[in-house]
């Protein structure tokens, strides 16, 4: 199948996308990777009239360490973030997560702005940031807004973003002393979209674990973070009884949906398998 027609302006700076965004309104989508809108468009999921490129926007791109933050730039590439020193030291979550998307030639494509502004609940991108309690800083042409992660995704694919706003950027905070990260996945191959996944951190002091952060993805319409487990996990030493605590925690709180491979309940017991590998890796890294 064959996109519809569409007409094709390439954005030469930011007051210039948003100028197009506000003159099109509906009819307008921005395009900077295009790994995820050329699908739609080929299928006739999306049928825009005007595609708005904004990816020669190179004050957008880049990963830096700014003000204690880990700043992410949207036109990243999901192969830089993948590559980047900056991010296997202060964010080693990330690093974790990138080879399980999707496969090499689209991470070279692709870009992290995008999957965090698709909102696509079986993604990575949004998991990992909820985990690390990121920041994503939006534009428009009234200036800049910042929106926690935990309040930026609303649904799927629906994020707090307004029309006429572009995501231009994710500041993370860094890895602190004692904190830990992990990342895993199930998925029938590679390359294919998870069954489920974790984004798990901690801070390990002895055998004891705080301010644990577990964030699922593909068990609902957004990246889920499991609190009632992540408060069972928290305080005294760490034994049997209180993974065993957490796992029943978890299994309570999860509502996963089925689809056409694996129940609900075959999606909470891969979840609670997550969070038990995650738990341990995290102890004994």
């Amino acid at each position: 199948m064959k996109s519809p027609a569409f007409d094709y302006i390439r954005a030469d700076s930011p007051q210039h996308a948003f100028e197009l965004l506000a003159k099109h309104g509906d009819d307008a989508r921005v395009i900077a990777g295009g790994q995820t809108l050329l699908a739609t468009l080929n299928m006739r999921l999306s049928q825009p009239a005007l595609l708005v490129d904004i990816a020669g926007f190179d004050a957008w791109r880049g990963i830096a360490v700014q003000g204690g933050l880990l700043r992410i730039g949207a036109l990243a590439r999901h192969s830089e973030v993948e590559s980047s020193p900056l991010v296997a030291r202060h964010a080693p979550l990330l690093a974790q997560a990138a080879p399980h998307i999707a496969h090499r030639a689209i991470r070279n494509l692709g870009t992290f702005g995008g999957a965090l502004a698709y909102a696509d609940p079986a993604a990575e991108w949004p998991a990992c940031v909820l985990a690390l309690d990121a920041t994503l800083v939006i534009a428009s042409a009234k200036g800049e807004r910042r929106v926690a992660a935990a309040d930026f995704f609303q649904g799927l694919y629906t994020t707090a973003m307004q029309p006429g706003e572009l995501l231009m950027a994710c500041e993370i905070p860094l890895i602190a002393d004692g904190e830990r990260q992990h990342f895993s996945e199930l998925s029938r191959r590679q390359g294919d979209y998870a069954v489920a996944g974790l984004a798990a951190r901690a801070k390990v002091v002895g055998s004891r674990l705080r301010e644990v952060r577990l964030a699922f993805l593909s068990l609902g319409d957004r990246p889920i973070r499991a609190r009632a487990a992540e408060a069972a996990l928290q305080g005294g030493t760490f034994d049997d009884a209180r993974l065993a605590q957490a796992d029943a925690a978890l299994r309570a709180e999860l509502d996963p949906f089925d689809d056409l491979t694996h129940s609900a309940a075959a999606k909470k017991q891969l979840a609670a398998t997550l969070m038990r590998r995650a738990v341990a890796a995290l102890l004994q890294r």
